[in-house]
């Protein structure tokens, strides 16, 4: 469903017996081929798929299917492991806040707010120092709307809505300075864009990186399910 998001405007669906491949462009910065289904069908589906669509696309779906996809089919490698999770559910409630510092609305904790379009650079620099590899970044089509929590003047913390579907908000963009990590920031900002991304599309999901204990226990924490997934790329030749 999240691939699925604009069906009308360039994402393309198939489907072969039980198995479905949705082929979106330029989604999170990626042509993607979201892919479901038995294996034996989903190869054949992809392999058509990518025939039509290009190489640059990726199949993208659960861990077990697109590594037996690329067993199936000799030009695909497995290019990444992540976890993909999702809630349907609003987050438990946080900690007290602190009581906010002098400064712009947006002060620790409960002070999460959406950011104006004028605190675009100050995102790019937070990013920039904390989370330099950040899929979403300020101006990019898609991204919506960025929420951050100030300590004082200074933004601390901040988490966007990205690429969001009708029916499956996106939370991206996560990041923290360095100084101000261990307080409980990112929870709290994660927590108000979750809030957010459920009342409006009824389900938030996001996507991080296996390796990542920490950021996977912080959203588990809010509620949020593990599914095993990867992705596959073409190799050169």
């Amino acid at each position: 469903m999240w691939a699925a998001q604009r069906l009308d405007g360039g994402v393309r669906a198939f489907r072969l017996g039980d198995a479905v491949a949705v082929a979106s462009p330029d989604l999170c910065r990626r042509d993607r081929l979201a892919v479901a289904g038995p294996a034996a069908a989903a190869a054949r589906l992809v392999t058509h798929t990518l025939g039509e669509c290009g190489a640059t696309y990726r199949p993208l779906g659960g861990d077990e299917l697109i590594t037996e996809i690329t067993r199936r089919v000799r030009e695909l490698k497995v290019a990444a492991r992540f976890a993909w999770m999702d809630t349907s559910t609003p987050p438990p409630p946080g900690p007290p806040s602190p009581p906010s510092p002098p400064g712009p609305p947006g002060g620790p904790g409960g002070g999460a707010v959406w950011l104006p379009a004028t605190a675009a650079g100050e995102v790019t620099a937070l990013l920039a120092q904390a989370s330099p590899d950040a899929y979403a970044l300020p101006g990019l089509p898609g991204v919506r709307a960025w929420a951050g929590i100030r300590d004082g003047h200074t933004l601390t913390a901040v988490a966007a809505d990205a690429w969001s579907a009708p029916t499956a908000g996106l939370l991206a963009g996560v990041a923290t300075a360095l100084p101000a990590r261990r307080r409980g920031l990112g929870e709290r900002v994660c927590r108000f864009v979750t809030d957010h991304l459920i009342a409006a599309h009824g389900r938030a999901c996001l996507m991080a990186d296996g390796w990542n204990t920490t950021a996977i226990a912080l959203y588990q924490r809010l509620g949020y399910h593990l599914h095993q997934a990867a992705v596959a790329e073409t190799t050169p030749g």
